[in-house]
């Protein structure tokens, strides 16, 4: 049950979303196999040959893990903000009809109809854009894993390197 009432009626229902064990566990998976990319990342030297089926093992990997973080994490969201939260299209946040905060009775009366379901739906579409950008962002730390340069500093006779006192 949601007590708040207001502007912060939204700010705890987003809140009350990381109470739910499917969400927030769906959550971690997600930021689990995005740790595993990285961590297999600085591990794995560029270049080095690939077999059959460490290939087919890491297509297996990206494939569930693009499947986790765009299926089941939105859905998780949009489950739990429609059912517990009560984020439905029929409870009005501002417009004609709302009891809210910009309703016809509130500070500022506006012509369209903003409801619950709208902020849930704008939720799970920012959960694709994170996902999105951080879907980009594990390919770049994976296409980009001997890129590094270290500076080339002098060598001694004896192949240690010189240090300037």
């Amino acid at each position: 049950m949601i007590v708040a009432t207001g502007p912060w009626i939204i700010v705890t229902s987003i809140a009350k979303g990381f109470a739910d064990v499917a969400f927030t566990g769906s959550l971690i998976v997600t930021v689990a196999f995005a740790a595993g990319v990285v961590i297999y990342s600085k591990k794995r030297p560029a270049g080095a040959p690939l077999s059959w089926g460490e290939a087919m093992a890491g297509a297996v990997y990206a494939t569930f893990g693009l499947f986790w973080a765009f299926g089941v994490v939105p859905h998780q969201w949009l489950t739990y903000s429609q059912g517990p939260l009560a984020m439905r299209g029929d409870a009005i946040l501002a417009g004609p009809g709302s009891t809210g905060w910009l309703g016809p009775e509130g500070f500022i009366n506006i012509p369209v109809v903003i409801t619950k379901a709208t902020v849930s739906d704008l939720i799970a579409v920012n959960i694709y854009g994170i996902a999105f950008v951080g879907t980009i962002a594990l390919w770049a730390v994976w296409q980009g894993r001997g890129d590094k340069q270290t500076d080339a500093v002098e060598k001694s006779a004896f192949g240690r390197p010189l240090v300037k006192v």
